[in-house]
């Protein structure tokens, strides 16, 4: 029996094996990146797509695989390790699933998506529901290859398409740890303006950029009251994608959640061998907080909050 099924990011599956340790969640096996357990499915921050009703189907032949598929639902993403000729099969008689890539801004889909492998040629691991919204977790989009210094704005564009929100024209944000500038870059191409905040200078064509404000100094050692001042509105959004041990993120996240300076928040925490579980557990205890891995995070996740009210 399997209860669930954990899809690891590639050179990640060592950390989702320790993360389902810790959760007291066994792996009896693994099907490519998929870890399979036979305990019900937890929630597992590193798992790029967890499987949350997994059913072991067995099948006679394409078509008996195809209209186990179809009769549970329309919209379905083949994970293919193994017996790839056969999946193909498959795919081609199920119902199409568009699969473009998103042109932000744009949300993440919102239809329904489940998820199917072939643990054997006569052997379908299926699964209705599952964590991410993508085919395998993995966020595609159209990307700017020429304004934005570096590709570091996908994760922006990934955490907020998965969030269902971004920076409105008018909007104040600010971008700490900014440097070389592509999250700022992403942030000025919606329209909002943004203080960016680094002790390196920014690049110089962001800096350029209606809207884009500098700091040049420590994202640690600046108050959220220099931003925001007390006698006027909280900041729209903090972001932050920048270097630093996780504990030490974690201490300024708090900052800025108990000083009341900012009514959203997404941040990239940052790991190093060994990865802080504990540093990870405490990020999502925070109220109003959730962690995720995107597929645009490389050893990191992925912070939200949102103030209440």
């Amino acid at each position: 029996m399997i209860g669930g099924a954990y899809l690891a990011s590639e050179g990640n599956e060592a950390v989702l094996a320790e993360e389902l340790e810790r959760r007291g969640v066994p792996i009896e096996r693994w099907h490519g990146r998929l870890a399979l357990s036979s305990a019900p499915p937890v929630q597992a921050f590193w798992s790029l797509d967890t499987w949350l009703a997994p059913e072991v189907v067995p099948i006679a032949s394409i078509a008996d695989a195809a209209r186990a598929l179809r009769d549970r639902q329309r919209n379905w993403s083949n994970y293919a390790v193994e017996w790839t000729g056969r999946s193909k099969l498959i795919v081609e008689r199920l119902p199409p699933v568009k699969g473009a890539a998103l042109r932000f801004p744009q949300a993440a889909p919102a239809a329904p998506l489940g998820a199917w492998t072939l643990l054997a040629p006569d052997t379908l691991l299926l699964s209705t529901r599952k964590t991410s919204p993508f085919p395998d977790g993995q966020a595609r989009f159209v990307e700017d290859r020429e304004g934005p210094p570096s590709r570091a704005y996908l994760k922006l564009w990934e955490a907020c398409a998965r969030a269902g929100e971004w920076p409105q024209p008018g909007d104040r944000c600010a971008d700490l740890g900014a440097t070389p500038g592509g999250w700022s870059w992403a942030i000025a191409q919606l329209g909002a303006s943004v203080i960016a905040v680094d002790r390196a200078p920014l690049d110089p064509r962001v800096l350029a950029m209606p809207g884009v404000g500098f700091r040049q100094e420590s994202a640690f050692g600046l108050a959220p009251e220099a931003l925001a001042p007390p006698d006027g509105p909280p900041l729209d959004w903090v972001f932050s994608d920048i270097i630093a041990y996780p504990a030490r993120l974690l201490a300024l996240v708090r900052r800025w959640i108990e000083s009341g300076r900012a009514r959203r928040i997404v941040w990239t925490v940052k790991f190093q061998d060994p990865t802080d579980h504990d540093a990870a557990d405490a990020f999502a205890a925070i109220p109003g907080g959730r962690l995720l891995h995107l597929s645009h995070n490389k050893h990191e996740l992925t912070f939200f909050w949102t103030a209440p009210g």
